[in-house]
């Protein structure tokens, strides 16, 4: 300022059309208000993730992300909603910052999360899987919360509807398809009679998904042989129960049962039992095949949904969204251990397990 100021005064000095030095000080002083008050207009940001007209930037965002437990589905799913912001001008340690946090399977560590996200002042929380979605909810109803990898948001009382939320959530669901998936299992093992479904009965997500497997399976002429666990620990145990009594058994979305797969895997191909599982860790793992939800690509579609909300957009107008292509996933080395011949229609659609 002090050089503009002193460049006004050269001029009025040295200007023949003989302006005075208080008019052309007055003058520039003026252009000076002006010019700060267009500056700092252009520069403010009218909403949430709004970009700097100036500079272009990001204003800078804190999220929390929750999740009840650790397995590969879950963390993809994390790991895309993350990548889809970073491609979006969102990155750590940048204009983003992320406080993750983990429950491990325990609902009262869950409730302190939620508790502790509720009071904090994020922008958006992520909460992954329904216990996760029901725990963030009720903590909250102002915080916008996105869901995903949960079955069905409705059931769970998260919102009103699909297609009209009408709360601070919205989402993505993870809804199998079990018609599908158990056409499967009848072209992999023609022989089937009895399906064993191994879950958790206290989980709202798997209850969903073996009321519908009942449902399917009777259209099929399948019987269901049920085996609930409590706690990831339960799951060898219900595993070794239907040995003897089923045909091939039915791993869901389960997030308890999935976290302990490995121990389902185990028992299966030791007594050759063939597994069909809701999503492609289980088959990772061991299990035989499925037809599921890609959950990193579930991620970045959730991820596509907050870019949205950082714009102005309100959860309670958004439809929760579904995935619409699902990916056939086998594993060889079952296939091999089971002495299965897998159809060419099936084989030309499908990936092969990691």
């Amino acid at each position: 300022m002090k050089h503009f100021l002193r460049r006004c005064i050269f001029y009025a000095r040295n200007y023949e059309g003989g302006m005075t030095v208080k008019k052309l000080l007055a003058f520039g002083l003026s252009l000076l208000l002006l010019l700060s008050l267009v500056g700092c207009g252009a520069t403010k940001s009218g909403a949430t993730g709004a970009t700097s007209t100036a500079t272009g930037e990001k204003k800078a965002i804190k999220i929390g992300i929750v999740q009840i437990v650790e397995h590969p589905a879950l963390d993809a799913a994390r790991q895309g909603f993350l990548e889809t912001l970073k491609e979006n001008g969102y990155e750590e340690g940048k204009n983003l910052t992320v406080d993750y946090q983990n429950a491990q399977g325990d609902q009262s560590v869950l409730q302190s999360i939620a508790q502790k996200f509720s009071s904090a002042k994020l922008d958006l929380v992520l909460a992954i899987a329904t216990p996760s979605a029901q725990a963030m909810a009720s903590a909250s109803k102002d915080i916008p919360i996105l869901i995903t990898a949960v079955t069905d948001p409705v059931e769970a009382k998260l919102v009103n509807s699909m297609d009209k939320p009408g709360k601070n959530v919205t989402g993505t669901t993870d809804m199998n398809p079990l018609k599908e998936q158990f056409a499967l299992m009848k072209q992999l093992v023609p022989s089937v009679k009895k399906v064993g479904v191994i879950y958790n009965a206290g989980e709202v997500n798997s209850q969903v998904q073996v009321a519908m497997a009942k449902k399917v399976a009777a259209d099929l002429g399948l019987t269901i042989v049920e085996a609930t666990v409590t706690t990831s620990a339960d799951v060898l145990q219900a595993s070794q129960s239907l040995v003897g009594k089923v045909d091939t058994i039915y791993v869901p979305t389960d997030n308890m049962v999935v976290s302990a797969a490995q121990s389902v895997v185990q028992v299966a191909n030791k007594n050759k039992i063939p597994i069909i599982s809701g999503e492609s860790s289980v088959v990772d793992k061991g299990a035989l095949a499925t037809i599921g939800i890609n959950y990193k690509k579930l991620g970045k579609q959730t991820g596509e949904m907050a870019l949205r909300v950082f714009k102005g957009e309100k959860p309670q107008d958004m439809p929760i969204e579904s995935q619409k292509e699902f990916d056939t996933v086998l594993n060889k080395a079952t296939i091999t251990l089971l002495g299965l011949t897998v159809p060419d229609d099936v084989l030309k659609k499908a990936t092969f397990a990691k």
